[in-house]
């Protein structure tokens, strides 16, 4: 919402009350989901799978359900809001193959958003009909198909997973750009590398699906697609290292989240290669194994992602920079206390380690006290930051309107921006991530 549109030189998103309206939206379902934990919690699990969700749990699933439905709806607006601004918002000059990665990211996020979210809400739908009415869409004694709704649920929950790890995508494009001073090395094939992701994350639910009594062939045939899947992935994280080769490379707080993120997002993504195979999946389904290889992407990668995206939009959002040092040692924190959390985990998965138990055989205490341990590392590397960065806002060296010496038009306005981004429109007449006019 901050960035995208002044990223492409908008004064504002396309439909501001409709961004609006969608974060009102999200606050109402956060307040029906918050309500549901409050009165009792529901104990489906996030994942809702029948028939326990339609038929035996006496928990809070309706409320709960209605408050994720409700925020869905904010979703879709959100994505709608992007691609609109992308399509109609540029700047004069501003061409498709001129904009920054992050905007590409975020325009396919918002093909995710927009043609997803939908089947979500109404699988949702149909789970409350099913446990209000009875009408048998996923009962099996009345001629339902409780798999129909891991079918449904996934169709949107796999593609969700690239709709929270698509823009940290496209912030380490930017972070590794402007800290090697080059442009990112084969940009198209990063840019249409975001699309593929998008689309081919549609196709790729069934892995999800493969003991769940779906028939062997379909198995096949989603083991090949997510295979697939990981091309446009491991495009982007070759094309970040060879922008990396011969680079003049900075060593700032935003960076070091980059480079923790291309290696634990590798990590993550080889791993999920290992549970795409359906022989080795079969053997480390619900286990812990899973739990590392879905961690090392949304955590390892994403999250790792997100921090360095703070740190780097920081001074533009507040006018304010932050400690250095105190920067670099969280850094070290939570990369240190990640892989210390969960790289134990990959081994407690592949001996047999089932997730979701309380109790495990005393031959794994060793590695799950290692994984508590990181998990508290981990914890105080994320406290770090939230206290420096608000201590920043009042005691932080004031930046100017460029500290990191980028080029994208972010950089060309004051910090922080005025109201509407930029006193004039400006005029894109430079290649995106140009840096031979840009001063550091």
């Amino acid at each position: 919402n901050f960035f995208l549109p002044i990223m492409i030189g908008a004064r504002d998103l396309a439909f501001p009350k409709i961004n609006l309206l969608s974060w009102y939206l999200l606050i109402a379902g956060g307040a029906f989901a918050i309500f549901a934990m409050v009165a009792g919690g529901v104990d489906t699990g996030w994942t809702f799978y029948t028939p326990y969700s339609t038929t035996y749990s006496n928990t809070y699933v309706i409320a709960t359900a209605l408050g994720i439905f409700v925020a869905g709806f904010s979703s879709i607006l959100t994505g709608l809001n992007f691609i609109v601004t992308v399509h109609r918002m540029r700047a004069p000059g501003m061409t498709w193959f001129r904009m920054p990665l992050f905007v590409w990211a975020n325009y396919a996020t918002g093909l995710i958003q927009v043609l997803g979210t939908p089947v979500i809400a109404v699988t949702l739908v149909l789970v409350f009909c099913e446990r209000v009415f009875h009408i048998g869409i996923f009962d099996p004694a009345l001629g339902g198909d409780p798999v129909l709704f891991q079918h449904l649920f996934w169709f949107y929950s796999h593609p969700a997973v690239y709709i929270m790890v698509l823009p940290a995508m496209g912030v380490i494009s930017e972070l590794v750009s402007t800290f090697a001073r080059k442009p990112v090395f084969g940009y198209p094939f990063v840019a249409f590398s975001s699309v593929a992701i998008a689309v081919i994350g549609f196709l790729v639910w069934g892995h999800h699906l493969f003991v769940s009594g779906q028939s062997l062939y379909a198995g096949l045939v989603f083991s090949f697609l997510s295979y697939f899947v990981a091309i446009p992935s491991a495009i982007k994280v070759f094309n970040w290292t060879a922008t990396l080769y011969k680079g003049s490379i900075s060593f700032a707080t935003p960076m070091l989240y980059a480079f923790g993120f291309i290696g634990l997002f590798t990590i993550g993504g080889l791993t999920g290669l290992f549970v795409a195979a359906l022989g080795i999946d079969v053997h480390v389904t619900d286990t812990y194994f899973v739990i590392a290889h879905f961690h090392y992407v949304m955590v390892g990668g994403t999250v790792m992602a997100y921090l360095g995206g703070v740190h780097y939009w920081w001074p533009k959002m507040t006018g304010r920079m932050y400690p250095e040092g105190w920067a670099k040692l969280s850094a070290l924190l939570v990369f240190v206390g990640f892989n210390l959390t969960f790289f134990p985990q990959f081994i407690l998965g592949y001996l047999g380690m089932p997730r979701r138990y309380h109790a495990y055989p005393p031959e794994f205490q060793v590695l799950h006290v290692a994984s508590t341990l990181g998990a508290t590392v981990l914890a105080v590397g994320y406290v770090v930051p939230a206290i420096y960065l608000f201590w920043s806002l009042r005691y932080g060296a004031v930046a100017g309107a460029n500290p990191w010496g980028a080029s994208g038009l972010e950089w060309q306005t004051s910090s922080p921006p005025p109201t509407h981004n930029f006193e004039e429109i400006p005029v894109v007449t430079r290649e995106a991530y140009d840096y031979t006019t840009v001063s550091r």
